[in-house]
């Protein structure tokens, strides 16, 4: 049996490798990989050359996501595709 949870990522994950590449496609996987704590403090999240460019508010947030940064490019990687992202690059506005 398929746990609900791991069904509905799969389901949401083959809906959003269909869709072309938009701002708010990027904007929703990046919240649904990280989850509201960290979307909060990014004030933007951009896909450039299959990297993702994340400007966080301040330094400390920086360094969390880029402790993390192995586990949130495979959980962007589900939604999105693996050779659609290949990279995260991160910077704060402090």
């Amino acid at each position: 049996m398929v746990p609900l949870q791991g069904l509905a990522t799969a389901v949401i994950a083959d809906i959003m490798r269909r869709q072309p590449s938009t701002p708010g496609k990027i904007a929703f996987a990046w919240n649904v990989a990280v989850g509201p704590a960290l979307a909060r403090v990014t004030t933007s999240v951009d896909l450039r050359e299959r990297v993702l460019h994340i400007t966080t508010k301040d330094a400390r947030w920086a360094k969390e996501i880029e402790r993390a940064a192995d586990t949130i490019l495979a959980r962007v990687q589900i939604l999105l595709g693996t050779g659609s992202v290949t990279g995260l690059r991160v910077r704060n506005l402090s």
